[in-house]
Formats: C-alpha cells, structure tokens, sequence
C-alpha cells in the first residue's frame, strides 16, 4: 500500500517537469499522510456516515466515506498508523483493508524490427472482472425466490392447501428465514452490538417473530394438525392464534428484501468503474528503442508502466502513445480529441510536445518520455474523476433518513403492545398476536419496494427510449437542474471532419478540383485529408491514383495527378504561396468566410496557380438545434463547452441557438467550469461524450454521457443516452422527473401505510394474518404504480 503526501492545492494545468523531486517513498509517514481503506459491510447510507463520524473523532484525522464505492479516504497525521484506522472502523462494526497492489508486469517482449509480435496498444472495454459478493447475493435471492413462492401459495390459496401443507410450507420456509435473510440477521445483530438500528433491524425481528409464531403455533399450538387449514379472512378472533402460522409473511418479506438488495448492489459497484475505464484508455506496451552500443539499437517491447522518464520509443500510425513526451524523430498529425476535445488533429514535428493515450494518425515518431505514471495528464485526469466523485455527496434516500426514527419507535410499539394486552387482559396469545401483528404490518417490504421497482420499470422504458438510468439517487438530481452544459465535439457535433465547402475560382471547374485534390489526398493519413478524399469521391465519383506524392508536415501535401502538378494546403504555410501569386479576390472572399464561420479552409491549385477553396469542419448533428430547443422547454439554459478554438465554438453555438459559449478550455479545467457554475448558484447538467469530459461528468448535479462515447465518459455519467441523439437528453431528463415522482409516491404510500395500519394493530384490530394480506396489498400498489412508467412517451 502506498503512502501520498496530502496536496496542499488542487492540480495545476501545468504539471511539473520530468526533473521535479519525485514523491517521498520513505516508510515513515510524512507529517500528512493520506490512505485509501476499502470498507466492507456497510447495507446503507447512514453505516458510511456512522463510519465516517467515528474515524473524524480521531485525533488530527479527515475521513470521507463514500457508500457508493465502498472506500475510505483518509488523511491522518503523524503518529497514527493505518492500523489504527482499521482498527476503528472494525470497531464500528464493519471490515477495512488497505487496496490490494497492482499486479506485476508482465514479462519484457521483445519484438522483431517490424514490431511483429507487439500490439498497438489501442486497448479497449476491459471486460470488469466479476464481483463475488454480486453473485452469491443474487444466487441467494435466486434460491429463496424459488423456495417462497410455494409458501406464499399455500397459505393465501385456501384450496391449494393438503393434508399436512403446513410442514411443506415449513421445510421450504426454513431456509429462506434462516439462509436467504442471514444478511439482514448479520447485519442487525451488528448494528445492535454498537446500540444502533436500521431497516434491517426490523426486517430481522420482524421475519424472525413471524417465523418463532409459527414455530410455537406448529409445535405447542393447534396449527401442526393434520387437516389444518390456513382460512383467508379478515376477521380472526385472538384465540385462534394458536392455529395461525405466519411462514409466508417470513419467507415473502426475506425475498422483496433480497430483491430489492440485489438491485441496489448491482447499481452501486457500477459507480466505481468510470476509473477503470479511464485507465483502459492508455497503451498497454511500447516499443522502447534500446542502445546495445556500437551505434546498434534495436526494439524491446515492453509493458508501459515500466517506462521511466528519457526513454524514447516508437510509435507507429494508429498506434497510442504511450505517455507524455517530446518528438526527437519523425513528423505527423497527432488525434487528440479523446483528451482535448480538440476536433482538428494537431501536426507534430521534432521538438514538439505530446500527450499520452492520444493517437498517432499519421506517419512514425520517436517520443522521449518526460512524464510518466502519475505525472502524466491521463493519470492526473484519472485523479480528477475520482475526486470528482468521492467529493459528491450521496443522496440519502428517505428510507434510510426516517429509519432513524422509524425502526425503534415500532420496536417500541411491538413491546409496548405486548406488555399493554399481558396488562390488560392477561392474554399472552392475544397480546403476542397483536406483537406480530405490528411487527409484521410494520415489514417495509412496500418500502423495499419502493424504489427498486419504480427504477426497474423506468430505466427499461428508458432502454427502449436509448436512454440508461444508473441508479436512484441520480434522479434527485434532474428535478434541480436549471443549466446544461453541453460538450461540443461529439456531442454537438459528429465529433468527424468533413467536407462542407467548395469554392472554385472563375474557370475552374468543380468535379475536376474535387477529383485532383481528393486523388492528393488519398494517399494521406491526415484526418482532414481523408475528410477531402471522402467528400471528393461521394461528389465527384471514383478518384484516380496520385503518381507521386509528398506530405509537407504542417503545410500541406502536393504531387503529381493526371499529369498535373497538384498542392492543396492551408494559406500562410508557405506550400499555397509557392504555386504562385496570391488568392484571386473571390477565394480570398471564401476563405475569410469558412474561417469566420469556423471552418478549415484548405486551399487547392495546380500548374502554378490556385483553383479554390475547401472547406472542412466538424459538422453539426441535424438534431443539435431541435435538442437545444427541446432543453430551452424544459426551464434549462444551455452552455456550450469546448476545448476547441473560440471562432469555431461561437460558430456551432449561433448554428444551434446557443448564447453562453465557453471555449479553448483544458480537459483539467472542465471540471472547474462546471464548479464555477454552481457557485453561481446554479444546478448544472452536463452532456459530453469523451474522456476530457469525465471530471466534469461526475462533478455535474446531473452527468449526461452520450453512449456514443468513451467508456470512462459513460461511466461517469449519470444518465446515459444510448443513441447518441443530442434530443434523447430533453427525453432523459423528463423520464427521470417522472421515475423520481413514481419513487416519491411509492414512498409516501409505504409511510402512509404504515402509519394507519399500526395503530390499528396495536389496538387489537388486526391479526397477523390481516397483516400480512395488508402488507402484500401494499406491495401490489407500489408495483403497479410503478407500472405506470411504461405508458411513457
């Protein structure tokens, strides 16, 4: 486990160089130190906050717990050991561990000269390795769903029952109240050993005094006769107690639970994954160029981590670069639109710095590498989602907020119902029935309910819709929202160059400038060189082949078509100026227009002279302004928010209706942006598709990831729009209104429903028979109420 020193202030844009002093590695702790546990056992909310509060009573320590991942952050001073702060969450009542270390790297490959043998370092969706406790909780709910389901349909279909049904519904009920419910047990015995009660607490008692009723009803009561029968009614005097067995109120309670547990988990461990998507996103080897002496250097592959800082390496096209680095070799366009957000790909010569996980899209380069591991920009924007997210506070759901209270005033009510019938009429059947009446009538199973099956039938309709809900408590959320900031390239826009203009000078016909000048650039890797070529062949038909061709990096490109001396570069590099004079006037005119606009304009001629101009951009999606309208009718005011130049991003912004644009930001700052919104008082969604968009993601109110994106976008969002569609966000956001009030609604029957009925039970006015029909009646509302979801349009 590795020991940090606590920053004194939050990253900077500009990280330091390859020779700043590296981090202490020394055994002792530095004055501040700062450790990461993985905290096991918490069931809610309020055991991350019970964990919390009792790690901040150390001396000189500031500990953030976070439910939803499951670790602790800790900064402690010296003097305390990390055993001591296990120590004292152990005695809280949970488990904590130091993270286990990284695996060791794999053996060096060494790779043939023509990197045979070597991958591209590309990556891809790692496959998120399976979760134990995920599984055997669902094998749990599996088996005891299987083993209640008889139980339940014994005793509420009267002619379902047969002679002796009674020790069936026992031998299947058994398991479930003993094996199914043994994390409720677990759980409350622990919560009662350090004086505290929860939901579970009540799910435990209540399915055990339903269990032990039924056990002393079969075995010293009436109810184990043969030919009894279980009668469905309403009324049920107080002395037929004995005969009552309660076993499917146990066994259908245990199994809501575990379903709504399950649900839960299933939707928690996926809040932690937006890192390892993130770091998916590096290479995972590299061809390190080693001196064997004697002016001989040959290529070992290598796994990246074991890069160190003046390596250099080789990067081939469509290759990754490995990590943050200076060409020393070679020269190409470089994409770096999954970090920047950058949609024009930057040409990079000897002498220029680049970043990792950004990819080569042109010719072969050798990288010496100046940052590496934690210093690089990858792993710093990792750094930033995280804290992003620990720093986000979990919405503590109502359940978990009024079990507080709820839990031991029925506890209390339970006791005092029985003693108040023992007192009054000396009645130990009557006084225990009307006991486990109010326990079992108390049962949140309608609570459980509550929110799982609202969410279930909402983000299915939002599947069906391309839209993905994460979980319940990002739904809070989109009630709030009064701004969204929208990411430009890939969300706005298609995120790819294409041709949009042409312009050709007097004389000069059309087809044959597209057709010289996407023949040139055909045999160029550069992206907006294919974005000439694909245009130029969807307008002009089949391109000839080039006979010569050379790439003036950073200029443009020129050779020989068709017997023509052809260059198509940009204006100002120097490759126009050498065919001959200046623009005519009317390109000229062109020119300035498509830059105006925010357009690349690239200029072609041949035989000495310029024929036209071409225009390429990042095109807008058609849905773009249809979506920023149908946000604008929801009370939200739209931002866009890009790394982009700013005449570009002003252009997209007057194309789609948008007002509020804010431009050239780093993929560090866009988190800052978002928190600059918010101190201004306002709720802020954010849309965005890449990599650079992750912090801001999860430091938005509400993240908006298109699914459209990369992985570590998706998973730091809240809400994913499977399709793409800039117009699914309007959809989400009033789908999601719409889930939490099915949610809310749910509740306030659940609280309602408790609060009416245990009076009555109290009184005497409801036997556990009653109550168990009630709280099934219960669960019917919430489930169909949720059903409702469906008719969503």
């Amino acid at each position: 486990m590795t020991h940090t020193t606590v920053p004194g202030a939050p990253i900077p844009a500009d990280p330091a160089g390859p020779d700043a002093p590296a981090a202490p590695t020394a055994s002792k702790a530095p004055p501040a130190s700062e450790v990461e546990l993985i905290v096991g056992g918490m069931t809610c909310a309020s055991c991350a906050a019970r964990v919390e509060k009792k790690l901040n009573r150390m001396d000189g320590v500031t500990a953030t717990v976070n439910y939803a991942t499951e670790k602790a952050r800790i900064t402690y001073p010296a003097g305390t050991e990390v055993a001591d702060l296990i120590a004292t969450v152990v005695k809280t009542g949970y488990t904590a561990e130091e993270p286990a270390p990284p695996p060791p790297p794999a053996s060096v490959r060494e790779s043939a000269p023509d990197g045979a043998g070597g991958t591209d370092g590309a990556g891809g969706r790692g496959a998120a390795p399976a979760d134990p406790a995920l599984t055997a909780l669902r094998d749990r709910l599996t088996v005891s769903a299987v083993l209640a389901l008889p139980v339940v349909l014994l005793a509420m279909v009267p002619p379902l029952q047969f002679d002796n049904w009674q020790w069936l519904s026992l031998t299947l009920a058994a398991p479930v109240v003993v094996w199914g419910a043994l994390p409720f047990h677990r759980a409350a015995w622990t919560n009662l050993r350090h004086g505290a009660a929860t939901m579970d607490t009540l799910v435990s008692v209540g399915t055990l005094a339903a269990f032990g009723w039924s056990l002393w009803a079969l075995f010293l009561g009436d109810a184990g006769m043969p030919g009894m029968r279980h009668p469905f009614e309403w009324t049920v005097s107080r002395a037929d107690g004995a005969s009552m067995i309660y076993l499917e109120v146990a066994a259908g309670v245990t199994v809501f639970l575990l379903l709504g547990r399950y649900l839960e988990a299933r939707s928690k461990r996926r809040a932690g994954a937006a890192l390892r998507a993130l770091m998916e996103l590096g290479a995972k080897d590299v061809a390190v160029l080693r001196d064997e002496g004697g002016g001989r250097v040959r290529e070992v592959r290598v796994p990246a981590e074991q890069l160190a800082a003046g390596d250099r390496f080789v990067v081939r096209p469509g290759e990754k670069i490995a990590t943050d680095g200076t060409v020393v070799e070679g020269s190409s366009a470089v994409d770096a639109s999954m970090l920047t957000g950058e949609s024009v790909p930057v040409d990079v010569t000897v002498g220029d710095a680049v970043t990792g996980a950004t990819v080569n899209a042109g010719g072969r380069l050798v990288v010496e590498a100046t940052r590496v591991g934690a210093d690089t920009r990858l792993a710093r924007m990792a750094r930033a989602v995280e804290d992003a997210q620990n720093g986000k506070a979990e919405v503590q759901r109502l359940a978990d907020r009024v079990s507080g209270v709820f839990v031991p005033v029925v506890l209390f009510l339970a006791a005092g119902t029985f003693g108040g019938w023992l007192g009054a009429t000396g009645d130990t059947v009557a006084a225990f029935t009307a006991a486990v009446a109010v326990l079992i009538i108390a049962c949140p199973c309608a609570l459980g309910l509550a929110t799982p099956t609202a969410l279930m039938v909402g983000t299915g309709r939002g599947a069906q819709l391309g839209i993905l809900i994460k979980g319940p408590e990002v739904l809070e959320s989109t009630r709030r929202v009064d701004t969204v900031v929208l990411d430009k390239t890939g969300t706005v826009t298609t995120g790819r160059m294409t041709l949009q203009r042409v312009h050709t000078a007097d004389g000069a016909d059309e087809k044959l400038l597209l057709r010289l000048a996407g023949a040139l650039e055909h045999a160029s890797e550069h992206p907006i060189a294919r974005a000439i070529a694909a245009g130029a062949e969807e307008r002009a038909g089949t391109l000839p082949s080039a006979e010569s061709f050379e790439n003036v990096p950073g200029r443009g490109v020129r050779g020989r078509v068709e017997g023509r001396e052809v260059v198509v570069g940009r204006l100002g590099g120097g490759l126009a100026g050498e065919t001959g004079p200046g623009l005519p006037p009317e390109l000229e005119r062109a020119r300035e227009e498509a830059e105006k606009d925010g357009l690349t304009a690239v200029v072609v001629g041949w035989d000495g002279t310029a024929r036209g101009v071409l225009a390429v951009a990042d095109a807008i999606k058609e849905t773009s302004a249809e979506a920023v309208r149908d946000l604008r009718a929801l009370g939200l005011t739209p931002v866009l928010l890009t790394g982009d130049h700013r005449t570009v991003a002003e252009a997209v912004g007057r194309a789609v209706g948008i007002d509020r644009v804010i431009a050239e930001v780093l993929p560090e700052d866009k988190a800052a942006v978002v928190r600059r919104l918010q101190e201004e008082g306002r709720s802020v969604a954010m849309v965005g598709d890449g990599v650079n968009d992750a912090a801001a993601l999860a430091t938005a109110d509400l993240g908006l990831a298109m699914g459209t994106g990369t992985d570590a976008a998706i998973e730091a969002g809240d809400l994913t729009l499977v399709r793409g569609d800039l117009r699914v966000a309007a959809d989400a956001i009033r789908l999601s209104r719409r889930t939490l009030a099915t949610i809310k609604g749910n509740l306030v029957w659940a609280f309602g429903y408790n609060v009416a009925a245990l009076p009555l039970a109290a009184a005497g006015l409801l036997n556990p028979m009653i109550a168990g029909a009630a709280m099934a009646f219960s669960s019917v509302f919430v489930v169909t109420n949720s059903l409702r979801l469906r008719s969503f349009h």
